[in-house]
This record gives C-alpha cells, sequence and structure tokens, in this order.
C-alpha cells in the first residue's frame, strides 16, 4: 500500500544539501585522483545539457578491509572529454532522509528522473529495526533537482526488504532502476549471485506484480544496470566466474563488468559476454548511459591516491557499440588513465618479467599477476598475493620469474604473508626455509647468498655476486611436518639489478620456459 506523504513527514526527512560546489580539473581517470574524497559505485544520469553521476564515499582507513560509507556525493560535467566537473560532497546521508535508517553503509544508489518530472533516489540503507536476517533495505527518496534536498519518498518504511512486499531471503542492495518509454517503471536489484527484478507503479514506490527472479546470466554476483537502447534491453552486472580461462577474471574476489539482452524489461535474460575486465580493485560496478549522442561507461578503480579495494574512486570511459550484429553488442572497454608522472629508475626487473609457480593454475582465491604488479598492501586480500593453500598442501613449492632476454641481478626482496605462525602445519604459515635458483642450463642454487629471512609482512632481502640468467626461481620449505603443511603465500618478489634504470616493461608475447 502506498504511504499517505504528510507536509509534517517531509520536513522531518528531508536532508538539507551541502550546497558547496568544487569544481574539479580531471586530465584523466580517475576523476577524483588526489586522496581526499574516494568516490564509488557511480550511477550516471543526465538532465538536460548535464551528465551527473551519483557516487558513494569511501572512507576506509588504508589498513581497514570494511566498507565504510556514510554518505553519497554528485559529480557532474557539461562534457566529459573536457575533463572539467564539479564535485558535490555530502548530498545526502542515510539516517538524515530516512528516518528508519541507520546511519552508514550508504551503498550503491541510483537516481532516475520519474514520471512526474522530479528525481527519485534509490539508495539500500540498513533499516534501524526489524527481525529479518539481513537488515539492508531499499529506501526511495524524491527531490526537484538532482542535488536535493533529498527527502523520503515513502516515510512507512522500504519499498524493498526481506520481509517487503514479499519474503526473500536475499541481501536486498543494489538497486537500478529505468523509466521505460510508455513511462512503465521497472526495479532490479540483488548481490551474492541473487538478481531479482520487478515492476514498480507510476508513483515510483509501490512494487507491482510479482518479483521475477534471473537466473540466465552467466557469472552474475551484483551491481545490476538496467538500460535500453534500440528498443533492446541490456544489463550490465558484476561477475565472478572465476577461473585460469575465465572472460571474466581469474581470480574470484576480483569481478568483471558482463552483460546480457532482453526483448522485454523483466526478461528472459540471455548473457551476452564482457564489457570490462577486473580494474584495481576488488569489486566493479559500473552504469551506462547516452549523452550528447555518445554512450559512457562509468565505473570505480583503486587508482587514486592512496587508492584500494575499500578506497575507490570513479572512472568514466567511452563505450561504442557494435551494430553490425542482433542485438548491438557492446564492445570491450579498455579502462584509461590520467598521465602519470614518469616511474623513478628502479633495480627491481620483476615488471619485465612473466611469472609463473609450481601450483599453476594457481587457485582462483589468489593472482599470481600480484607478484610483480609493485602493489604492497597493509591488510591485502587474497587476489593481492600469490598462494599455494589447498586442502593437502606440498612440501614443497615454488614461483618463477621468466625474461625474454637474459639478465644480470645480484638480489633479491620477498614479502611473505600468512595467518598462521611459523611451524603450523595447516592454513598459511611463513616457510621454514626458501633459496633461490637461476637457470644456466639446469638449475642451480644462486651462489653466495647473504640470508633467507621468513617472518612474513616485511621486506625479506637477499644479497649475492652478480649472476646472468633469463630464469630465477624462489623455492620453498613449508611450515609443518609429515604429511601436513601450511600454505606459502607471497604478495611481493623483487628482482633486483646491481644499477638502477628506467623500469622495463613486460612483453605480451609468451616467454619461453626454462628447463
Amino acid at each position: 500500500m502506498r504511504a499517505v506523504i504528510t507536509a509534517a513527514a517531509l520536513l522531518a526527512g528531508s536532508q538539507s544539501v551541502a550546497q558547496t560546489a568544487i569544481p574539479v580539473t580531471a586530465p584523466g581517470n580517475p576523476i577524483l585522483a588526489d586522496g581526499r574524497y574516494y568516490s564509488t559505485d557511480p550511477a550516471p544520469v543526465v538532465d538536460h545539457d548535464t551528465l551527473w553521476i551519483l557516487a558513494g564515499r569511501d572512507e576506509a582507513p588504508p589498513d581497514v578491509n570494511d566498507f565504510i560509507m556514510n554518505e553519497w556525493q554528485l559529480l557532474s560535467t557539461k562534457d566529459p572529454a573536457s575533463g572539467r566537473w564539479t564535485h558535490y560532497p555530502a548530498v545526502a546521508r542515510p539516517e538524515a532522509v530516512f528516518a528508519w535508517a541507520e546511519p552508514g553503509r550508504a551503498y550503491a544508489g541510483q537516481i532516475v528522473k520519474g514520471t512526474d518530472g522530479r528525481f527519485y533516489l534509490y539508495a539500500p540503507v540498513l533499516q534501524q529495526q526489524s527481525e529479518a536476517e539481513d537488515r539492508f533495505a531499499i529506501g526511495v527518496a524524491v527531490a526537484d533537482r538532482i542535488a536535493g534536498p533529498w527527502r523520503d519518498a515513502h516515510p512507512s518504511g522500504p519499498i524493498i526488504s526481506q520481509t517487503t512486499p514479499v519474503s526473500n531471503h536475499i541481501q536486498n542492495i543494489d538497486p537500478t532502476v529505468m523509466v521505460d518509454d510508455d513511462g512503465r517503471v521497472y526495479l532490479y536489484w540483488g548481490t551474492f549471485g541473487q538478481l531479482r527484478g520487478i515492476e514498480l507503479a507510476t508513483d515510483m514506490v509501490t512494487p507491482k506484480g510479482e518479483e521475477t527472479v534471473v537466473r540466465s546470466l552467466t557469472g552474475f554476483f551484483e551491481a545490476p544496470w538496467l538500460m535500453k537502447r534500440h528498443g533492446t534491453y541490456y544489463m550490465l552486472y558484476a561477475g565472478n566466474n572465476a577461473g585460469p580461462d575465465s572472460a571474466c577474471t581469474p581470480a574470484v574476489y576480483h569481478a568483471c563488468i558482463a552483460y546480457g539482452t532482453a526483448s522485454s524489461p523483466l526478461g528472459p535474460w540471455t548473457y551476452r559476454g564482457t564489457v570490462l575486465r577486473p580494474v584495481s580493485s576488488t569489486t566493479s560496478h559500473a552504469g551506462a548511459v547516452e549523452f550528447k549522442g555518445q554512450w559512457y561507461l562509468t565505473y570505480h578503480t583503486g587508482d587514486a591516491v592512496g587508492g584500494g579495494h575499500f578506497r575507490r574512486s570513479v572512472a568514466i570511459d567511452r563505450m561504442d557499440w557494435d551494430d553490425t550484429v542482433t542485438p548491438a553488442a557492446i564492445r570491450p572497454v579498455v579502462p584509461t588513465r590520467r598521465p602519470l608522472p614518469p616511474a623513478p629508475p628502479t633495480r627491481n626487473l620483476s615488471a619485465a618479467a612473466q611469472a609463473h609457480a609450481s601450483n599453476e593454475p594457481v587457485p582462483v582465491q589468489y593472482w599470481i599477476k600480484s607478484l610483480n604488479d609493485g602493489i604492497v598492501k597493509a591488510a591485502p586480500l587474497p587476489p593481492d598475493l600469490w598462494g599455494s593453500w589447498s586442502p593437502a598442501n606440498p612440501e614443497h613449492q615454488w614461483i618463477e620469474y621468466r625474461w625474454p632476454k637474459p639478465v644480470t641481478l645480484d638480489g633479491s626482496r620477498i614479502r611473505f604473508w600468512a595467518d598462521h605462525p611459523a611451524g603450523a602445519d595447516e592454513g598459511v604459515a611463513p616457510p621454514t626455509a626458501w633459496h633461490l635458483e637461476y637457470w644456466d642450463g639446469a638449475w642451480k642454487p644462486v651462489p653466495g647468498a647473504d640470508r633467507y629471512g621468513t617472518a612474513p609482512d616485511v621486506w625479506q632481502s637477499v644479497r649475492f655476486p652478480a649472476i646472468t640468467t633469463r630464469c630465477l626461481r624462489a623455492v620453498f620449505d613449508a611450515s609443518g611436518r609429515g604429511d601436513r603443511h601450511a600454505g606459502i603465500a607471497v604478495q611481493e618478489w623483487e628482482a633486483l639489478t646491481p644499477r638502477a634504470a628506467a623500469p622495463l616493461q613486460a612483453l605480451a608475447t609468451v616467454v619461453p620456459t626454462c628447463g
């Protein structure tokens, strides 16, 4: 039943806008890049000659792996190619808009223009009081302007929860809404592999008809985005069907942006492919919109200063179509970055090598590319590591760098990670010992190495007389005893040449094996 909205309720639920409008010059991605404000879960919307992006705000400290998100913010531009944006911080907070909501957890929302010409914000928030197993619910706010002030359009509570309008057992977040050409309104939402859809009445808040359960979109994980082009409905979403040969992602914690199509707004949906490969944050969340004749994909990355998996920043790139097929296909989007200063000279040659390991294909919770990506985190997640953990961990493991031509090395640094202490026979523990080997017609121990430390979360440095080789191995003796051993994990491994020089880049070609 649609709630009756009284003048008093509107006043009590209104959100005063922080009217600060901050000019931003963004010569590339991410739009907000200096680390003062992180921005996430972008939802683009066009109003007349302006492109707006609704975004959440990440506020987690660098060593905290949690979504600390207390408010929503806006970005706007009249020309994305110009790099000129306006930033509106703190346009809404859950507890200020929805009297029934807790502070915090301002997760991914979307703004759409309603059938009455006003703007509606669909927002997942936590209910203060609920007997549901999961208290996430979707509320709706309304405003006369995109920048607010926002007030609760349904003060009696959420329009979607585990108890409203029908009982469900999913986490009710990530709403996406589309007003179709005929004025009918459609809402999708869901996460953790569960996707639901329903029609809303033209009041923009009342669910209408039965829920649709979508199971046909390959690898669906979360972050649906509903849109329409030339009579065909498109659903973007974050997918994480992981594996070494996956078109989506090799690591289960990361996501791609995939999509499907349908001939009607509630499906049935057909999977069509991948739009965006994994980015530098584990989560991926996209929205797309046509603006002045060009389509754009918005998404987030961990590429801002101090950024990471829980300190994400909004990016935008052109999205193009292949109209030679039916339905039209979305061409893969290649992420772009703002110009970066030249990298300083370095002794580390690992970035120019191809990484390999004894446990290939590497388990999907890990990602071998993390070995030489140059990134060290205070609190890494599994895909920030190479790891060997399995239900039955072997006594010996190795990782290996291969270069396309011989290199001269005189040192190495490695950074172990562990969740169990030295000597453990389960979980992930530091190795009891390790050593380096190089290829010289056969695998040989690196001569004259000074020490091999094993403590985790600090750099362990090894120096040795210079050698010239095309392949280098780190060989590990796993912690444990008998037939029970812990796994091993490495966050970063460097191979050092005697003199610093400009960084070398890895070749795309396959480097021949050694041995």
